[in-house]
């Protein structure tokens, strides 16, 4: 079975009357045989690939997301042709296919396993299918049972359903999903070729001055990989022209965040400082004397924070895709976008400079790191800031600027929001509830934990009322 993307490109040619509704980079499944239909019946292709076309009405706007829907079902649908069962079979055949499927998957060929997280993903979007299929008539049954569960929201207990097929996971807080500050730092340093305590190491990797930054900017404002890496140098804030104790506002364009949602976070000066560096020196650098000459290049001309002339027409950043920021190129000659690679292209391989960056100081310092992924440091983010808002660290900040500066907008929204209202602006969340099991998932109770400690240790009253509290515990029935 094939997987491609769809393209309008020479549409003109194809003896259609009009230019084609389908989505540009659309995914399409085809069978081997490039066949839709037998007999005038259609293939179970067909309705696949309809479901891809309605996912921008249903909830799923992004490219990635299609793409991801595509490979699962592509995987499904290979395995059910290759045991000769029909997508559309009857329920008890799908059921005995689907108990295959999963034997396939976890204890297979080598090369065809997938790990839990891999499976419930696969298997959601696949149930998501055929609850679809159903009620559009292509098929009589689902080959799934569900469970009725009950959680708590904002507005109380509240009952769904839990897919049978679907693997229970162990608790978020047994496996590490962010960084201690000794581990961040450590890997801060590796980033920039430093050794531990930051001294010099024997290591000669290239571009660590982008690294370095790129990172601290990614671990201090929460931006996902899709974001800094489609990041234009117009859209970075600007330096303060004072000095603060507050981070600095830091709007994101709806293109590059993740589902386009409208979103605005912050970045610490210091990170602000070392990114705004790594472009006037090591990236200016770079790209002197070199033109950048992407495919259908976009040329920018009278630009500014907001926006600016592409190829000869007004045009705000916002509204600018990903693929279209690849293919920005300033009045300079430049790429737009940050992050460069040696040639003076864009860079969008973070995943491998993280991961390799890991494996090295597991190796030459700390057998214990973990492999640090883009989305670890937004999950450190989002610790770091959580604790500071719980410890006051931002409010007694903002206090401070709102009684030196005119400026006070920030500072009045740190002193006036509850720390978890502030924490789901900044990641970009719909309800509070979200970014409540988020941070439960990153097992919360450490910041708790350690204020605890640092207050108690300091006054020891908080120490006293806790034992007070177990005095007569030998007295009761456990």
């Amino acid at each position: 079975m094939h997987l491609i993307f769809f393209s309008r490109d020479g549409w003109e040619g194809w003896g259609l009357p009009r230019v084609p509704l389908v989505r540009e980079k659309m995914p399409i499944l085809i069978d081997d045989d490039l066949l839709f239909e037998d007999a005038g019946v259609p293939r179970p292709t067909v309705a696949v690939n309809l479901w891809l076309q309605n996912l921008p009405l249903d909830g799923a706007p992004a490219a990635k997301t299609w793409k991801t829907y595509a490979q699962a079902l592509k995987s499904w649908l290979e395995y059910l042709a290759q045991i000769d069962v029909h997508p559309f079979d009857d329920r008890d055949t799908l059921r005995a296919g689907l108990s295959s499927f999963s034997e396939y998957r976890f204890s297979g060929p080598l090369k065809a396993r997938w790990d839990m997280d891999t499976w419930n993903q696969n298997i959601r979007t696949v149930a998501r299918f055929y609850n679809w299929a159903v009620d559009e008539g292509h098929c009589k049954a689902v080959p799934f049972n569900y469970a009725l569960v009950r959680r708590y929201t904002e507005a109380g207990l509240a009952a769904s359903k839990r897919n049978r097929a679907t693997l229970r996971q162990p608790k978020a807080h047994v496996t590490l999903k962010y960084l201690e500050d000794d581990f961040l730092q450590l890997f801060l340093w590796a980033l920039a070729g430093l050794g531990p305590g930051g001294e010099p190491d024997t290591f000669r990797g290239r571009h660590l001055g982008r690294n370095a930054a790129m990172a601290k900017l990614a671990v201090s404002s929460g931006l996902r990989a899709q974001e800094f890496t489609h990041l234009l140098t117009y859209e970075l804030p600007t330096l303060p022209s004072w000095q603060t104790t507050l981070p600095v506002p830091f709007p994101l364009a709806t293109q590059i965040t993740k589902g386009k949602k409208p979103r605005e976070t912050w970045v610490d000066t210091e990170a602000l400082t070392e990114v705004w560096q790594y472009i006037e020196l090591d990236r200016s650098a770079l790209t002197a004397d070199r033109l950048y000459q992407p495919d259908e290049p976009l040329l920018i001309t009278e630009a500014d924070w907001e926006g600016g002339r592409i190829n000869g027409h007004r045009q705000s950043w916002r509204k600018t895709t990903l693929e279209e920021r690849h293919r920005l190129v300033t009045s300079e000659g430049t790429p737009a976008v940050i992050a460069l690679q040696s040639n003076g292209t864009p860079f969008i391989d973070w995943g491998t400079v993280f991961r390799r960056t890991s494996e090295r100081i597991r190796r030459d310092f700390e057998p214990r790191f973990p492999l640090v992924t883009p989305h670890v440091l937004r999950h450190t983010f989002a610790m770091r800031t959580l604790e500071k808002l719980i410890k006051g660290h931002y409010q007694r900040a903002a206090e401070l600027v709102a009684a030196t500066h005119e400026d006070a907008a920030l500072a009045l929204y740190l002193t006036k929001h509850d720390p978890m209202v502030v924490l789901r602006d900044l990641l970009g969340h719909t309800s509070v509830t979200t970014t409540e099991v988020y941070v439960q998932r990153l097992d919360v109770h450490r910041i708790y934990r350690t204020l605890y400690r640092q207050v108690g240790t300091a006054s020891g009253l908080m120490a006293a009322e806790a034992d007070a509290e177990f005095d007569d515990a030998g007295d009761s029935a456990w």
